[in-house]
């Protein structure tokens, strides 16, 4: 039997190619601004109506089209950027005029005016693919494209368009992200005679996005500027007392193009490690360059998806590039802004983490730290206060410790583990089927931190060995609560098993909040924060130590 095979027609094949690289108006607005952009524009202006369903407008002043270029471009196949398959590896352009114009012009009621000098110009008209008028016209080099009607002979997919004000926002969307691209070129763009987004030429990055979000999102940003290997990867992290559980802004460019790819936002995330709370999620914008065959950019139709020769690598390189970027952060204080010499004491010959806290765990003073006293304070059996060379320090106690306690587990989970105090009368305690689950998984790290756990009978154990980070410890407790934030999975936004493992213990030994400290106490916990800890954040991504510097103190009192 034959028959049932046949080469569509011309206008069917169009409409097909359309739907691979036409979704939705903002669709279309980003292949025209991508046009635009390839042409040389120096600025670029967009009007939509109700959406794009009715009209998207895109004008720039780039380099124009004569008459038979401006023809050829609507021919399908036809692009100025590809002249063989080894193009392919590596393009560096958008497309300039490419293959959108054909399956725009297929699915809509479609013009372009350009004009490659001022003078002579070409208007060329366009309805559902059929070529209906090529004539003159008079315009500014550059060129102009309309767009009405889209989808209007295809009213099965007109159909699936979403609300006017969601189609709106994804094609400011997508102008925001080439504007993000191109700081170098000015944008604007116009909503039913509303203007939503209208930029200047901007000589930074972040001048840019300082014009699109506002200070109030610029400054939180760190600059990022790595090199490894092959890779570069610029851009802007957030400080991670900014991040937020929702509200974040995560933009990937790779080779100029702006893509999808969850896995390097997770990999930007774990560069954070633990700055920030589990939940939270900081913006970050990532511009990733290396050469053209170690990433294939045409695996999506629309260019929003790319393939990495070594996705790991660059993977790895990501986090490394935001870590290093978060390094040298000062939060609300730098503990290097915080003098010794200005609450009284010093601790010589104290260094790492071990002796320090040995020296907390015994009570014992140096000297130089009982001149502390008079300059130390407990407020809400929470915070510490104490003077710093010109300005009040304000420790929170649980932070702090939490902190110092995890510094030293890390340690001592890729260490020879902790000292043990052997229990004697051996701990008797019953779990649920989960948590004793998550003893067998972690058994090997809870004997590093001192919990030796044996089975005994049922959901029974029996524990023989405990850890004494401070005097305060109870063993008792800090296991079941540690077992089951394991079990339940609260520290699930840590990315590696030993951090997650620290940090949960870590919350649930340091001292807490409303523990009221004697002094000798509170003296011996600041000493430890000020000699052992390298972060100002502790594992929940709250400051542990903040700064009140005697300026803000005289202008709030109006001296």
């Amino acid at each position: 039997m034959s028959g049932r095979i046949a080469v569509l027609p011309g206008p069917v094949a169009d409409q097909i190619a359309a739907g691979e690289v036409v979704e939705r108006p903002a669709s279309v607005v980003k292949e025209l601004v991508e046009n635009a952009l390839d042409s040389g524009a120096r600025s670029v202006r967009v009007v939509i109506e109700a959406g794009g369903k009715t009209l998207i407008r895109v004008s720039d002043d780039g380099e124009g089209m004569t008459r038979p270029d401006a023809e050829l471009a609507l021919a399908r196949h036809a692009t100025s950027k590809i002249h063989s398959a080894a193009d392919l590896i590596g393009i560096g352009t958008f497309g300039f005029r490419g293959e959108a114009l054909p399956a725009i012009a297929s699915v809509s009621r479609f013009e372009l005016e350009t004009s490659p000098d001022g003078h002579v110009g070409t208007r060329i008209s366009v309805v559902g693919g059929k070529l209906e008028s090529v004539e003159d016209a008079v315009r500014q080099r550059g060129t102009t494209v309309a767009v009405r009607g889209l989808f209007f002979n295809t009213p099965a997919r007109r159909k699936f368009l979403r609300a006017q004000a969601s189609e709106t926002r994804a094609a400011v969307e997508a102008v925001t992200l080439l504007a993000l691209i191109r700081p170098d070129v000015a944008f604007s763009l116009t909503s039913d005679d509303r203007v939503l987004l209208d930029v200047g030429p901007a000589a930074r990055a972040i001048d840019r996005i300082h014009a699109l979000w506002g200070r109030q999102l610029a400054d939180t940003l760190l600059p990022v500027a790595h090199r490894e290997g092959p890779l570069e990867v610029t851009g802007f992290a957030q400080r991670p007392a900014q991040a937020k559980p929702a509200g974040r802004k995560g933009y990937v460019f790779v080779r100029g193009r702006p893509i999808r790819d969850p896995f390097i936002v997770r990999a930007a995330e774990a560069g954070y490690r633990s700055t920030i709370a589990p939940g939270d999620r900081p913006s970050v914008f990532l511009f990733l360059d290396l050469p053209g065959d170690a990433v294939d950019v045409n695996v999506h139709p629309t260019k929003l998806e790319v393939r990495f020769r070594d996705k790991f690598f660059v993977e790895r390189v990501v986090e490394a590039s935001v870590r290093r970027a978060l390094a040298p952060l000062e939060a609300a204080v730098s503990l290097g802004q915080v003098s010794t010499a200005g609450v009284g004491f010093q601790v010589p010959g104290v260094s790492g983490f071990d002796q320090t806290i040995e020296l907390f765990s015994r009570g014992s003073l140096t000297p130089d730290t009982r001149h502390l006293t008079p300059s130390l304070l407990q407020v809400f059996d929470t915070y510490l206060l104490f003077q710093s060379d010109s300005s009040v320090a304000i420790v929170d106690q649980h932070s702090a410790h939490e902190r110092v306690l995890y510094e030293g587990v890390m340690r001592q989970l890729t260490g020879d583990g902790a000292t043990a105090q052997r229990l004697l009368l051996p701990l008797t305690l019953e779990f649920t089927a989960p948590e004793l689950e998550a003893i067998d998984q972690h058994r090997e790290l809870l004997q590093r931190v001192g919990y030796e756990v044996e089975g005994f009978s049922g959901r029974t154990v029996v524990v023989h060995t405990a850890p004494n980070p401070h005097p305060r410890f109870d063993a008792t407790r800090c296991l079941q609560e540690l077992v089951a934030d394991l079990a339940g999975g609260r520290f699930g936004g840590w990315a590696n098993r030993l951090e997650r493992f620290a940090a949960t213990f870590a919350c649930r030994a340091a001292i807490k909040a409303g523990q009221r400290l004697d002094p000798e106490e509170a003296r011996e916990l600041v000493t430890l924060l000020l000699t052992a800890l390298r972060e100002s954040h502790d594992v929940h991504g709250r400051p542990t130590i903040v700064q009140l510097p005697k300026d803000e103190l005289e202008r709030r009192f109006g001296r």
